[in-house]
């Protein structure tokens, strides 16, 4: 891992990104921005957050395969990286079956566009890979610097240290809903869970590899699966939460907040308190 991630990010969907956001998340400490969703191959928004701050690191999470063409993403790659040298992580991956009818041979695909990155010349240790399962674990390992799972457990972080051995990145993704009320909170977290994950068929399988029942993720999950895959309590809970992943192998976690209000910066304070 040869990239300043810190030990803690944000992941955000790129519609609720803006360079005042990136400086606030800077200066309370936090390592990292995930640009969530699907950004497009010119990563003009990565250029704008990077150009408001001067330590942070931004990644993608992640480019989509089949939606941006590896020569054009490769040149925004190189264009920012010479502008914030060692600052940006290009995070990659081919998304799900669903989102295109375009989506076949998955693995095919990723292994096609490593390839036109590597004739690109963005290096190895300059991106990173959407990874859940075995094989693609293993190709994150071999062909970037490591892997980007998104809805995952600390149990699905600890096996993949085990597949990704000691040297390569691990950055799960993690929902949490900053508040006490079981009740409540899974009102606030189900729904991001279960529309549209529950239905994809790779984040199900994922689960149910993971030891998840059919009878915990249909129906919009049960109240275990939504209690693990968007965590909830006060700040101290949910920073309890966050270590877990650490502490079963990951190097940094990127904290996706979930709020009834779409207004996550003070769930930013109050949970940078609670883990800096």
């Amino acid at each position: 891992m040869t990239m300043n991630l810190g030990k803690i990010g944000i992941w955000r969907w790129a519609s609720g990104l803006n360079p005042a956001l990136a400086a606030e998340v800077e200066r309370l400490g936090y390592g990292a921005i995930w640009i969530g969703g699907s950004p497009p191959a010119d990563l003009e928004l990565a250029e704008r957050l990077l150009g408001a701050t001067s330590t942070l690191t931004v990644a993608t999470g992640i480019v989509n395969m089949w939606n941006a063409d590896a020569a054009t993403v490769a040149e925004s790659y190189h264009r920012i990286a010479e502008k914030h040298p060692g600052r940006f992580l290009l995070g990659v991956g081919v998304g799900h079956p669903e989102a295109t009818q375009e989506y076949q041979k998955p693995y095919d695909k990723i292994v096609s566009y490593l390839d036109e990155l590597d004739e690109a010349g963005v290096p190895v240790e300059g991106r990173a890979l959407a990874a859940l399962g075995p094989r693609v674990l293993k190709l994150a390992r071999e062909r970037t610097a490591g892997a980007h799972p998104y809805l995952t457990t600390p149990e699905h972080t600890r096996q993949a240290r085990g597949i990704l051995g000691t040297a390569a990145l691990l950055a799960p993704e993690q929902k949490v809903v900053l508040e006490t009320d079981p009740e409540r909170a899974r009102e606030i977290g189900r729904p991001p869970v279960r529309n549209p994950y529950l239905g994809l068929v790779n984040y199900r399988k994922n689960l149910l590899r993971l030891g998840w029942t059919e009878a915990d993720i249909d129906n919009g999950g049960s109240d275990r699966l939504i209690d693990a895959l968007a965590i909830h309590g006060d700040a101290a809970t949910v920073a309890r939460g966050v270590r877990a992943h650490l502490d079963a192998g990951a190097d940094h976690v990127c904290i996706h907040v979930l709020t009834e209000d779409n207004e996550p910066l003070p769930v930013y304070q109050a949970l940078a308190d609670a883990l800096f």
